[in-house]
Formats: C-alpha cells, structure tokens, sequence
C-alpha cells in the first residue's frame, strides 16, 4: 500500500505544536526528541492537579486513563495488552528482562556488533557470573549484519539471541525480521533492544517474532524522559526470574506463600510517575495518529538527503553503510573533534551530539572510530534546517584549513 507523504502544511503544523522548533534546530532525536506540545501540557496538568487534590487521589479518578497506555503501547508495537510493563527507560527494561533469564555454564548469547554499551555490559557480567560465552556476528564488508553467519553460528549451547535494531552511534538499521525467522526455527529465545527504534520504525512484534523487546519513550516516541517499557511475550513470561517484588508484582496468598501475577507487569513495581505515564500515552497517541509509516518514510527521506549534501562538503566523511539507512545520520570533520563540531553548530543553536565509542564499542573499535558527529532527525525536521547546518559545516571545515594554514 502507498503511504501519503506529509504535505507543507502538514509540517507546519506539527512544528506549531511543538514550541522548541521555533528555538532551535533539533538534530538530537536519538538522544531526546522534543515533545509535543500536548504531551508537555498532559504532565503538567496532572502534576498541578495531584498538587491539589493528592497524589491517590486523583490516581484513583484517572484509573481508566493510566490503563489506556498499556492500550496504547500494545496497538503501538502490536502486542497484548498483558504482554507489556511500563517501566522508567530502556534499559531497565532490558535489564529486567536480560537478567530474568536463568543462564547455566556453557550457554551461548548471540550478538551484533552494534550492540549498546549496556547491553555489552550486562553479556559480560553474565559471562563473569554464569560462565557464558558470548558470540558476535561481525557486519559484513557493505556494513550489513550476515544472516548467514548467524545461521552458521548457532549450535545446540545456543541459548539466547539479543540484537540492538539500531545503534547508538551508526545509521544503519539490522534486519531484525529476518534474524526473528532464524530464531524462531531454532527454537532460541529472541531479544530486541529497540530503544532508538519505536517512534521511527513500524513495530510489530509479532512480524519480528521476538520474545523481549526493550524501548524507551524520550528519543522517537517524543514522549517525557523517565519513561519506557517492556514487552514479553505471554508464552516466555513464566520462563524469565523476576528480580523485584512488591504487592503490584505479586500477591500473598498466606503468610507462607505468594503468588505472581500472570501478565506482564510482574515486571513492574507499584510506584511510579504517573504524569509521566500519562505523558508517554499521549506521545504514543500523537504518533499514531499521524501514523508510523508515514513517520518513517519522512525520516529516511530527510536522512537520504543530509546524506547527501553532507557527502558534498569537501572536508565531511559520512560514516553510515549498510543496505537500510534509519534517521541517525553519523559523520566526521576533517581537522575538528566531533565535540568543538557540537559546541560549534550549538552557538548557532543547532543541536547534534556526539557519538562516543564506549556507547557501541564493538562497531566503532571495528571502523577506527573513537567519535562520530551524530545528527538525527525526525519529522518535523525540515529541508531548511538540513541546509542550515550544511552552511554552518562548511564554515567549521573553512576555519580548521585556515588554522592549519597559519
């Protein structure tokens, strides 16, 4: 099916709803986006309100309201409704999940090269404790993961498959539907850490088949910072360990026995903030909405185009390879760290970050990075504004030859 590109009006109207894009250049998505209008007003609101009336108060009367968003998340990555928790960021849904899982001495995860600094950390410290080893699949020479390699990877220790749809710190996106079907032929669990991917990229997870999915809700969703969740397939739930308990997660049959609850939110603790939660249900509204297809192709048509004109700029070399490009466009520039490049643009209140190696150490070790300029995009980005930066680019790249010169 033809999806409807956004008209100018269309736009406009977005950014007239979102009140930072009359202040600044944002090229900082993968880091935080900025939020709509309506979801800042959401959070604020409540507050004030739970400021009035109190804080169990007015939980109770927004009750209807706050389980929506699990509604909200469900329809949002095709999932169940009991198959998803809410919890503060991604990584502590990863964590959760990651760590729920009983590994024994001889189990082996299968990785990628992409992977996020959390994500490496917690391999090795299941390799410290519980005596796994710890596989990579390295990209292949366009910068694609190899199915094939993976297919050739797997043996009977294979216990756990995990796979960060895009990284950190790279523009490339991993075929996550196809390394599912492998999974799913093997019988080998499946996670997905989709952190810098839900808000861009269409979800569902039942087409990933995946068992695990980690997500936040400040980057692409534009939702509040402190907020995210995890979905868990009903099937896996009763598999993975629950690390914390209280009487949300569980219920006390006696004074000598409990019981766990049997959805997804045995992965949740009672207490948590519930104007943020409101906020991330209102992001998750506002996005589909406008509708994730349409989100998506607007991000890779922009990204294609700061590609290219940043691929003119004599002095710039763009670092993203591989056969599908997301909104993370990463580069560097000749005789300028990546972070005077940052502080730079930021004086002209364009904001990038930088990309740091230690964040996907794997990948940048592996390309001879210790640091990217990374500018990502969403929609409400404009052509104007990928212009603007290019101008500003070729001035940085100008005064590091002058400076060279003299």
């Amino acid at each position: 099916m033809e999806i409807k590109t956004f008209s100018e009006r269309e736009i406009q109207k977005f950014r007239s709803e979102t009140r930072g894009t009359s202040e600044c250049v944002h090229f900082n998505n993968a880091g935080a986006s900025l939020p709509p209008d309506e979801v800042v007003e959401t959070v604020i609101h409540y507050l004030n309100e739970e400021a009035r009336r109190g804080g169990y108060e007015l939980e109770d009367e927004y009750s209807e309201k706050l389980e929506n968003v699990y509604q909200l998340i469900a329809r949002l990555i095709h999932a169940e409704k009991d198959e998803v928790a809410i919890v503060e960021n991604a990584s502590t849904a990863w964590g959760l999940a990651f760590n729920g899982i009983e590994f024994k001495t001889g189990d082996v995860i299968i990785t990628s090269e992409m992977e996020y600094v959390t994500n490496l950390l917690g391999f090795l410290n299941a390799e410290q404790t519980h005596g796994v080893q710890i596989k990579v699949i390295p990209n292949d020479g366009q910068g694609n993961f190899s199915l094939q390699a993976l297919e050739e990877a797997i043996t009977a220790q294979t216990r756990l498959i995990a796979i960060t749809h895009i990284a950190s710190t790279a523009g490339a996106v991993v075929p996550i539907i196809e390394i599912g079907k492998i999974a799913r032929r093997h019988h080998i669990l499946y996670l997905v850490d989709a952190c810098q991917t839900v808000g861009q990229i269409p979800i569902n997870v039942k087409e990933i088949g995946c068992d695990i999915l980690s997500a936040t809700g400040r980057k692409y969703l534009r939702a509040p910072r402190g907020t995210g969740f995890l979905y868990v397939k009903k099937e896996v739930q009763d598999t993975l360990k629950v690390l914390f308990m209280d009487g949300h997660t569980a219920q006390l049959i006696n004074e000598n026995a409990f019981e766990i609850r049997n959805d997804a939110r045995r992965f949740e603790l009672f207490e948590k903030n519930r104007a943020l939660t409101l906020g991330l249900g209102k992001a998750i509204e506002y996005a589909l909405n406008i509708g994730m297809g349409r989100i998506w192709q607007r991000i890779q048509f922009l990204a294609a185009e700061m590609r290219r004109q940043l691929g003119t700029i004599d002095g710039i070399t763009v670092h993203d390879h591989g056969a599908q490009k997301c909104g993370i466009v990463t580069f560097t520039v000749r005789d300028a760290g990546s972070s005077h490049v940052k502080s730079e643009l930021a004086k002209k209140k364009i904001h990038v970050s930088v990309g740091i190696a230690k964040s996907t150490l794997i990948y940048m070790n592996r390309n001879s990075l210790t640091t990217v300029v990374r500018a990502s995009i969403h929609y409400y980005n404009t052509g104007e504004e990928i212009n603007k930066m290019c101008v500003a680019l070729e001035s940085i790249v100008k005064s590091g030859s002058r400076l060279l010169i003299s």
